[in-house]
C-alpha cells in the first residue's frame, strides 16, 4: 500500500526493470459500486480488473494504480461509499491518485507518463492527464468520458460530487489522446464515447471489432500498445 494525499492505494508494477524514459499507467475501471440499482455495495472491488490483466501484457516499465477505498480498502478512514459512487471522480480521488504517480515516476527515475484508462479510470486517466506535467499521451478503452450525458443515457443520479471530463475543455494539443471503445458495448456505448472524445478535441473514437465494454480487449492490446 502507497499512501496518496488522503487515502492508501494499491499499487502494483509488471516487473519490468528495462530503464525506460516513459512509465505506462494504469487505471482500472469502476468495478461494483451498487450492487444493484439502489444497494451501494459494501466494497467497489472489481470481480475481473482488465487493466491488470492489460498490463501483464506490456513489454515496457508499467504501474497499476489502485483506485482508494477498492482492494480491501472500503471499511478503512477516511473512505465512504460517496468515494465509490457520486464522488467516484472526486477533486481529492484525483489529488490522491496523482501524488502516487507522481513517487513512481520519481522512484524509477523515469520522466514521461503514458496513461491507460477504462471505463471510469478513463475519466479518471483524462483528469489525471490535466494535472500532471509528465503526462505526454492519454489512451481510454470504453471510457466513461461525459458523465452528464452518460447518467442521462442510463437514466442514472448524477455523480454530483464528481468532475466530468468534458466539462474541463479540449485537452492541451501537445498532449496525444486516443480513445477506443467496443463496437457491442452498452455501457459506454459507440457514439456515447465518440462524442465526448471529440469534445475533448481528439478526432473521435476508435471502434473495436467483437469488442463489448470488458471482454475482447486482451485480442487489441498489444497492438494498440505498438501504436503509442
Amino acid at each position: 500500500m502507497w499512501a496518496g494525499v488522503e487515502f492508501e492505494h494499491v499499487v502494483y508494477f509488471n516487473g519490468v526493470r528495462r530503464a525506460r524514459d516513459v512509465l505506462h499507467v494504469y487505471i482500472e475501471g469502476d468495478g461494483t459500486p451498487y450492487l444493484n440499482r439502489w444497494t451501494i455495495a459494501a466494497d467497489p472491488t472489481p470481480r475481473r480488473p482488465l487493466m491488470l490483466q492489460l498490463m501483464a501484457l506490456d513489454p515496457q516499465p508499467a504501474v497499476y494504480v489502485g483506485r482508494p477505498c477498492y482492494f480491501g480498502g472500503a471499511g478503512q478512514q477516511p473512505c465512504t461509499p460517496l468515494d465509490w459512487t457520486t464522488g467516484r471522480f472526486s477533486e481529492r480521488v484525483v489529488d490522491s491518485m496523482a501524488r502516487i504517480i507522481e513517487r513512481a515516476v520519481s522512484d524509477g527515475g523515469h520522466r514521461y507518463v503514458e496513461i491507460f484508462g477504462h471505463s471510469g479510470g478513463g475519466a479518471l486517466a483524462v483528469l489525471l492527464a490535466r494535472r500532471l506535467p509528465q503526462v505526454t499521451a492519454v489512451v481510454t478503452l470504453a471510457g466513461n468520458l461525459d458523465t452528464d450525458a452518460w447518467c442521462e443515457l442510463h437514466h442514472y443520479s448524477r455523480l454530483d460530487r464528481s468532475m466530468n471530463p468534458v466539462a474541463e475543455g479540449i485537452l492541451p494539443p501537445a498532449l496525444r489522446q486516443r480513445h477506443y471503445v467496443g463496437e457491442h458495448d452498452t455501457v459506454t456505448p459507440p457514439q456515447l464515447v465518440d462524442a465526448a472524445a471529440r469534445s475533448l478535441g481528439a478526432s473521435g473514437a476508435h471502434t473495436l471489432s467483437g469488442v463489448t465494454h470488458s471482454k475482447g480487449w486482451e485480442d487489441y492490446w498489444p497492438s494498440l500498445l505498438a501504436g503509442q
